[in-house]
């Protein structure tokens, strides 16, 4: 699977939000991380060209078969610390001093630290992919989701992303729990 096959899979039908842009953005986020080796970079971008490969909402295990699928085809010394990486998007935890993993998580949730527009536009777009999803039952399900990442300490495990990012993804994540009707009880 090259560059093209793996950019076609992003503009499958239905990917509103997992789509090509949000590699972009990731892409764009990695370029701006300072102190990486050529390996470590190497190691992140194939990391964000293939975590959300498979993508299909009805499913809980779309970054196994992700990670399954980038151990297919990427280089053979990237490929076991690669699948892990991608692994790590299922949860979004990281161990302390997971360095690598502390980058790619970091980059994946910065859109909950982008500004109100750019914000609402990715609710949106995700409230689209989950669009077989009843509007009750989305509400609860986005809402324990939102609580999770609220609930937590740290957002985002890389400091440097932190402290760009922590304080309006929380603003955001308060504004979308408020929209979702208090947080969206049972």
């Amino acid at each position: 699977m090259n560059r093209d096959q793996l950019a076609a899979a992003y503009a499958a039908p239905g990917r509103y939000y997992h789509n090509l842009a949000h590699i972009e953005d990731c892409l764009a986020a990695l370029a701006r991380v300072e102190g990486l080796s050529a390996a470590e970079r190497e190691t992140l971008t194939e990391a964000i060209w293939w975590h959300d490969v498979v993508y299909d909402p009805t499913r809980s295990d779309n970054e196994e078969r992700s990670a399954e699928l980038a151990e297919q085809h990427v280089r053979a010394e990237l490929r076991q610390e690669v699948g892990r990486l991608i692994r790590l998007t299922k949860t979004h935890d990281v161990a302390a001093g997971d360095r690598l993993g502390a980058f790619l998580i970091s980059i994946d949730l910065s859109i909950l630290g982008a500004d109100p527009v750019r914000y609402n536009a990715y609710a949106a777009a995700i409230r689209r992919e989950f669009g077989h999803v009843s509007e009750h039952d989305y509400r609860i399900g986005r809402a324990r989701v939102l609580r999770r990442f609220a609930a937590r300490e740290v957002i985002f495990p890389d400091p440097d992303f932190a402290g760009v990012y922590d304080r309006q993804a929380r603003a955001n994540l308060a504004r979308e729990l408020a929209a979702l009707g208090g947080g969206g009880g049972a």
